[in-house]
């Protein structure tokens, strides 16, 4: 039995080991920032800074664990996953989830819970919530919005 529990040990170091070679999900060069949406005020860009600019910009800060696999590939998945949905880095590309971002922080589908849970800071209290959502709207649904 000792023997089987060693085997066991030393395949899953070795497994982890290996996977390490992988190179999915340890490219952290941030894309440059190409143009930003007009922001209603400095205090929506904040909020949005701290709660959806991992996900939702080329400005992520990547955690530590962001370069260890498996979960280098979560992140990495998400963080493109996010950009393609909505980027206010790259705020020129045609765009048709903005109002869905403002239901989705007041719903509190975003950020998604698993990122909650992992980042201290990513919770907003229930006032910056609602100024980050007020801030949205104003910010995202101009009718004057030039994106492509």
């Amino acid at each position: 039995m000792k023997l089987r529990w060693h085997s066991f040990v030393l395949g899953t170091v070795l497994a982890a080991l290996v996977i390490q070679l992988v190179p999915y999900g340890r490219n952290h060069a941030n894309p440059p920032i190409v143009t930003e949406p007009l922001w209603d005020a400095p205090r929506t860009r904040e909020l949005a800074r701290e709660a959806c600019f991992d996900c939702h910009s080329n400005e992520t800060r990547w955690p530590w664990y962001a370069s260890i696999a498996p979960f280098s590939w979560k992140v990495q998945r998400d963080v493109e996953r996010g950009r393609a949905v909505l980027n206010f880095s790259e705020w020129h590309r045609p765009n048709t989830s903005s109002g869905k971002a403002i239901d989705d922080v007041q719903g509190n589908a975003m950020p998604p819970r698993s990122y909650r849970d992992l980042h201290e800071t990513s919770g907003l209290d229930a006032e910056e919530k609602r100024a980050l959502s007020e801030g949205l709207e104003r910010t995202l649904m101009r009718p004057d919005d030039s994106r492509g």
